[in-house]
Parts: C-alpha cells; structure tokens; sequence
C-alpha cells in the first residue's frame, strides 16, 4: 500500500468523516486522485465512501480495527511472515494484524495453505495470486466474520500445523485475554491443532485486560509486536519464556 494510503487512513479514523477536498489538501494531491485512492480503499473494505466524503466503517466492521494504526500492523504481520516457508501449511485466527498476515503470505509466499475460522481473510486475500484457504466451518458471527461453535472442533480434528496465528484484546499475569467468549473457545481449540502458538498484537494490547481467558501464557510460543511495549510486560513474557518481536 502506497504512504499516502496510510496517512488518508489515519485522517480518516482520526476524524470519522472527512471531505475529499480536505483529503486533498492536507495530502497535497489532486481530488481526481483523492477519489481513485478512495475506489482502492473502499474495495479492500477499509474505509466507506460518502458523496464528497471518506468516512470509517461501522465499529464492529472488522476492518474498521484492520484500517486503525494500518502501517503498524502491516509491520507486526511483515515480520510475523519471516518465520513462514514456502510450501507450510499454517493456521490463522481472525484480527488486522492476522488479516495483513494472511495478505502477505497470499502475495509473497509460494504454495503455503492457510487454516482459518476467518471469513473476512478469506474474502481478503481471495483475489492475490498465491491464496490457498481452507476455511473452516461453523456458526457466523456477523460482527467479526468468523466461524464459532462446536462445528470447529470437528472441522479442525483432522489437522496439524506448525504454527498458529492469532490476535488477542489483553494481557494480565496469567495469560492472553479476549473479549469475546465464543472467539476465545474456537481459538482454543484450533491451538490445540498446533505445535505453537503465536500472538500478533499492537502493544497497546498489553495495557488492557479483555473479558475472559484467551490462552495461558506457558501455551503461547512468541509475540510479533510493535517497538512501544511497556517494560512490565516485556518481562512478564520474557520471564514466561516467550519470544518477544519488535517492529
């Protein structure tokens, strides 16, 4: 994604609705392309076009949280992506930092297989030339655009990855948080697929505490975050042995 997509993103999410003639003039292009970048980002479904306009998605729009900070996360999942061969099959979870991952693997990788309750990173990545997406089956639940419930775990038996891809909404002394019960439990039960397991989070996340229990921290293999961690946490997962990634 060109800069300058990055920072119409953050004027709009800053502002929630913001005019095409202001776009242009605090990005110092023209209108015409003001509205080409809109087209763009309205069809990767990070943004909605107004008459005149650019605003946010709804807030519980799933790429209302991938649009958020974008270039932050597109680092997290860039540097999540070297850990990832040509040819592996890996699991996925739902989330902006697991979303951009997906996207690269999708574009940058060859013949790797990607395992996701996701709807949303299945209809993400659809159209780059390296997709290859197993989507798992089970109860959609609109806000997210993910597969939960019992169904999961019967679709996700049969399966054995190295590696497990997923987001969290908290950290405390005991572990990863969510804030939502049913993602939480489908979660689970696709780490229990999985060799290891790997967080993608901003580390903003390390700040709040979520609603219930996501995964224990002696389950979590690695974190690929961004380079503002406070120091408390830090410790907290070097002293868990788990391997900590700056962007």
């Amino acid at each position: 994604m060109h800069m300058r997509h990055t920072h119409l993103l953050n004027l709009v999410n800053q502002k929630k609705r913001v005019a095409v003639t202001e776009l242009a003039q605090a990005l110092d292009v023209s209108e015409v392309t003001i509205r080409k970048d809109l087209n763009l980002l309205e069809r990767k479904g990070l943004l909605r076009r107004e008459h005149g306009y650019a605003a946010m998605t709804a807030s519980d729009d799933i790429a209302n949280h991938l649009s958020f900070n974008y270039e932050r996360k597109r680092q997290i999942a860039q540097r999540a992506a070297e850990s990832i061969h040509n040819g592996e099959t890996v699991m996925i979870e739902s989330g902006g930092c697991c979303a951009l991952l997906a996207e690269e693997l999708a574009t940058n990788r060859r013949d790797v297989t990607i395992i996701t309750n996701s709807a949303f990173i299945a209809d993400y990545v659809r159209k780059q030339p390296n997709a290859h997406i197993i989507l798992l089956g089970g109860e959609y639940q609109n806000e997210s655009q993910v597969m939960i419930g019992p169904m999961i775990q019967t679709c996700v038996r049969d399966f054995s990855v190295n590696k497990f891809f997923v987001g969290t909404d908290g950290l405390n002394e005991h572990g990863f948080m969510s804030n939502d019960i049913m993602r939480a439990e489908a979660a689970r039960t696709m780490a229990n697929s999985a060799n290891q397991v790997i967080v993608l989070t901003e580390s903003s996340k390390f700040q709040t505490t979520g609603v219930v229990s996501l995964l224990p921290l002696e389950r979590v293999s690695a974190v690929y975050t961004d380079g503002d961690a406070d120091s408390q946490s830090l410790t907290l997962l070097n002293n868990s042995g788990i391997h900590v990634y700056p962007v």
